[in-house]
């Protein structure tokens, strides 16, 4: 018999705007509706969540340029990665649920380059070699 995965649902109001962001292993999906500026991230406050203020600023930083962060709830889940990957991830989410209340916010977004995802990742470690790159000495003789 195979059993049930339990499903996580997020109780979000039903007019709601939806973004994903992605950073190296970290994805984050994010919902903003009209509310008066909470921030939540798996359950838990931002500020419980993510332990620097430059990581809160980081997630949040798309609200803030535009000037509504007073005027949105955010409800956020994340998962992978370590904590700068999950507020980079956040912050794509979020600017791309801005992106889907008001398309006229596209260029604003993409002055501050809210919409582009961070490709970089870890390179992997090759065989033969200290770690992506760096090779044994060599020994002439």
């Amino acid at each position: 018999m195979p059993t049930k995965k339990k499903e996580t649902t997020l109780k979000v109001p039903s007019d709601n705007w939806y973004g994903t962001g992605r950073r190296k292993e970290a994805v984050a999906r994010v919902w903003i509706f009209k509310g008066s500026g909470r921030f939540q991230v798996n359950g838990r406050d931002v500020c419980d969540y993510l332990p620097s203020e430059m990581l809160r600023q980081i997630a949040a930083s798309p609200l803030d340029k535009m000037g509504i962060l007073d005027k949105y709830d955010v409800k956020a889940t994340v998962k992978g990665g370590g904590m700068a990957g999950q507020a980079d991830a956040l912050k794509l989410g979020v600017a791309r649920a801005i992106l889907e209340t008001d398309a006229s916010l596209k260029p604003e977004l993409k002055q501050y380059s809210f919409l582009v995802r961070d490709a970089r990742v870890k390179e992997r470690s090759k065989y033969g070699k200290r770690g992506a790159r760096k090779a044994p000495q060599f020994r002439k003789r």
